[in-house]
């Protein structure tokens, strides 16, 4: 079962709220401050640069740059909630729609005012939160209109131009040459996509102004490995990556696999890295979507990039040939590594991989792929070697799974008039 902590100081605004194991209803968000309109929209944009926010999706953009982007282009823009969570190491947005439906919704409408937003969308891929999201849009309905579209749960479902097209009635795949959604999206209108926990944030500041500072550099992660229970964790920048694994239950990891797709594999070495984009972005790594898989000692990292690097060549769309070929070899030739069976050259030619192949796909699925191809080369490069001729032992047991469970979150009853009389 995937449990949830918060490692932020005590008193500090976060977005894990009072009862995380509950989703939270109107009446509830209401009580600790939501949708108050004590913030122009002018000031709390101000305050979203002053606190330096960036987006939660992965890319790390600045949130306050997107924002006026939007505003800049006319006054008939569109604002997308993205919940849709392809990576599957990563549980963040799902729970927050799941648990806190109203603090994303608030952020969009928060947006929505500094943008000039006439049209707002909720996008996902999840059931339950779904029709967690439905359920407080009617509780609470908004004064701008906002669909929920629901999509199928993959990989690049939630890239920007695989958002605008499901939405404009097509299907979830990333444009092989994606218009800019700032200037032509859902309808042809400027687009914001935001990240849900980007929104969050957003309400966050709007309800906080004495906590901007933290609330911008606090990030939601999901920690999992190692063969204790995954952990969904609010923490601080700063906070290193051996701290994050002793609060998951891996108090010696080989190493990990950082940011979902994006960060790559690191060594045991890179544990006393503070938690960061610009820490990790030094060390060659990123933060992503938050997802933190610790190796336990006694797993193989070859294992474990072997395993992410088939999920990433089955989650291929197959509509670039670059993509299907080079996730297809770079599976292959990583694989063989866990059998002992690798072709002469390999490590040359993962090595010319690297340089060659990035940026040849729609999205960032073959990127991802040499991404962790090339990391495991850098991080572990005695391991590879001593992969070439001879099986390993440690993989013969195949890496644990890369999917983690979502949080259990309980529904709020819904009360109904009781048409009989009650007792007493």
């Amino acid at each position: 079962m995937t449990g949830i902590v918060s490692l932020t100081p005590r008193g500090a605004p976060g977005v894990l709220g009072a009862a995380p194991g509950v989703a939270e209803d109107a009446e509830a968000y209401a009580a600790v401050g939501g949708y108050r309109e004590t913030t122009a929209a002018a000031e709390l944009l101000a305050r979203i640069e002053a606190a330096g926010l960036r987006g939660r999706g992965g890319a790390g953009s600045p949130t306050a740059a997107e924002l006026r982007a939007v505003r800049d282009a006319g006054d008939r823009s569109v604002v997308v909630a993205n919940g849709q969570e392809g990576e599957p190491g990563s549980v963040k947005d799902r729970w927050l729609l799941r648990a806190r439906p109203h603090l994303v919704l608030d952020g969009l409408l928060r947006v929505a005012e500094i943008t000039g937003t006439r049209r707002g969308a909720v996008y996902l891929s999840d059931a339950v939160a779904g029709e967690r999201v439905r359920r407080a849009l009617a509780e609470r309905p908004p004064r701008l209109p906002v669909e929920v579209v629901e999509t199928r749960h993959a990989h690049g479902a939630g890239e920007e131009s695989a958002v605008v097209g499901r939405i404009n009635g097509g299907p979830a795949l990333p444009a092989a040459e994606p218009p800019g959604p700032h200037g032509e999206g859902v309808g042809g209108a400027p687009t914001l996509v935001a990240n849900v926990e980007t929104l969050a944030r957003i309400a966050l500041l709007a309800a906080r102004p004495d906590g901007g500072r933290h609330t911008a550099r606090s990030t939601l992660v999901t920690l999992a490995g190692g063969g204790a229970d995954p952990l969904l964790a609010e923490v601080p920048y700063g906070c290193t990556l051996r701290t994050l694994a002793r609060a998951q239950g891996t108090p010696e990891p080989a190493g990990a696999l950082v940011g979902g797709r994006l960060g790559g594999l690191i060594g045991p070495h890179f544990l006393d890295l503070a938690l960061g984009p610009d820490t990790l972005a030094a060390a060659g790594t990123e933060l992503g979507c938050g997802a933190i898989r610790f190796l336990g000692p006694e797993e193989c990292p070859v294992s474990l990039a072997s395993a992410a690097v088939a999920h990433l060549a089955a989650e291929s769309q197959r509509r670039c040939g670059g993509c299907v070929a080079g996730t297809g070899a770079i599976r292959d030739d990583v694989g063989s590594l866990t059998t002992g069976t690798a072709a002469p050259g390999l490590v040359s030619r993962l090595h010319r991989r690297a340089t060659a192949l990035p940026g040849r796909g729609a999205c960032g699925l073959l990127d991802a792929a040499v991404r962790t191809a090339g990391s495991l080369l850098r991080a572990f490069p005695h391991l590879v070697r001593s992969h070439l001729d001879v099986p390993c032992p440690a993989c013969v047991a195949p890496a644990g799974p890369l999917t983690v469970a979502v949080p259990r979150v309980a529904g709020r009853p819904v009360h109904r008039p009781c048409s009989a009389p009650c007792p007493g």
